[in-house]
């Protein structure tokens, strides 16, 4: 459980690549993850290259950390294999809450950059990649050794944001 309390978004990375076995290990920690109908809708490219990750890194004016990271792993829906369409962000949202929390668990810090969020970058991603229509982009997330800035505990437990039976 440490990992889920000290995972923070991480956004500056030493010059050092992210080990095969530790981009395997993150990629079965996202595919673990819950689905509706257990659709498990997603797909991922893996970018490692330097010219390949400036280029993502100008995707969106919020890219800049994929510049530096070890590798940045693009999170992809697959519209053609979703029985319930309207649960694939939610689907996808764990898979890459996993793959961050593996992330940490492995010594390195990652940051979820988002795609879906705004046309324009789904736009920018989708051209970049060659996507086709069925595949629908939702995240980035760059990974890498952090420099830094570490995965450290802050607590967030806020008490008055529960609530019992009712709005209270």
């Amino acid at each position: 459980m440490k990992e889920i309390f000290n995972r923070r978004s991480i956004r500056k990375f030493k010059d050092q690549a992210v080990e095969p076995e530790k981009i395997e290990l993150m990629l079965k920690a996202a595919m673990q993850a819950p689905s509706a109908a257990n659709q498990q809708p997603w797909e991922f490219i893996v970018v490692q290259e330097k010219e390949n990750l400036l280029k993502l890194s100008q995707a969106s004016p919020y890219a800049r950390p994929v510049e530096g990271s070890g590798v940045t792993f693009l999170v992809m829906a697959n519209a053609d294999i979703l029985r319930v369409p309207t649960a694939w962000e939610e689907d996808l949202g764990a898979a890459t809450q996993n793959l961050l929390l593996e992330a940490v668990h492995l010594g390195l810090g990652g940051v979820w950059l988002g795609v879906a969020t705004a046309d324009s970058v789904v736009e920018s991603v989708r051209k970049l990649y060659n996507l086709p229509e069925n595949i629908k982009p939702y995240a980035l997330i760059a990974v890498g050794y952090p420099d830094g800035q570490q995965n450290e505990f802050v607590d967030r437990y806020n008490k008055d944001r529960v609530h019992y039976e009712k709005w209270s």
